[in-house]
């Protein structure tokens, strides 16, 4: 609550000054989102950006934890996609590298907006948690094959089938 009025100023900042910057917010994490089909461009507002909310933020006498911020590049170009670092020297702060996978949510997207990673990912998950219920069957006794059927839908089905409605 406390930060949505420097948020409020901050859009009103960004208006002002002509930066097509649009944010999002989540619990405690802001989204700036920068659209061009230039990544100059989109790097040059993120900088302006950036460079406006750490000015707002020092004013009420807060700080941006710079080691905190991840950057990602999202394109639809077909082929190789090499996105430019943000270079934030000229703020004294370090460069912001762009990162392959962007996590969300529990989902894992790389630049294109697929999910290929988050289905090898899961998929592994449950096939390592199979081969860990294969030790259950060396207790004394061993399961029921009502008794491994019941701990392979209740383990392994619900990791396979993450958020499967996506």
């Amino acid at each position: 609550m406390y930060l949505l009025l420097i948020f409020h100023i901050f859009e009103n900042q960004l208006k002002n000054l002509k930066i097509p910057i649009s944010t999002l917010s989540f619990i405690d994490n802001r989204l700036l989102i920068a659209q061009n089909k230039f990544m100059t461009v989109s790097n040059a507002n993120l900088f302006c950006s950036y460079n406006v909310i750490s000015n707002l933020l020092t004013k009420f006498g807060l700080t941006i934890e710079h080691r905190k911020i991840k950057m990602f590049y999202f394109s639809r170009l077909q082929g190789s996609f090499n996105p430019s670092s943000l270079d934030l020297t000229p703020l004294e702060r370090s460069v912001l590298h762009p990162k392959t996978t962007w996590h969300y949510l529990g989902f894992i997207f790389n630049c294109k907006l697929l999910f290929c990673q988050h289905i090898d990912f899961y998929a592994n998950k449950a096939i390592s948690t199979i081969k860990c219920m294969k030790m259950l069957e060396n207790i004394l006794r061993g399961l029921d094959p009502i008794q491994k059927r019941c701990l392979y839908r209740c383990c392994t089905l619900s990791i396979a089938l993450y958020r499967f409605q996506l």
